[in-house]
């Protein structure tokens, strides 16, 4: 399942709210620096959806606020 991510680091508090269909957007308190953003995306999205965190993916927008996640 492919799913497209709206992502706010370094924000105040963590939410996860439901955009559209396949379509989340999320903010995580950790900085965009040294890839401890995108880990806390993958922890999030692995923890909501019952899967392990490697069957969450980051397939582009790796230095974006857009990703697009493969989970599964």
């Amino acid at each position: 399942m492919y799913i497209r991510v709206t992502v706010t680091a370094n924000a105040k508090k963590e939410t996860l709210a439901v955009a559209g269909e396949n379509h989340f957007k999320i903010s995580v308190k950790e900085k965009a620096a040294r890839n401890m953003a995108n880990n806390r995306i993958r922890e999030i999205f692995a923890r909501h959806f019952k899967v392990p965190i490697g069957k969450v993916r980051i397939i582009s927008g790796y230095h974006s606020p857009v990703k697009l996640l493969a989970i599964g």
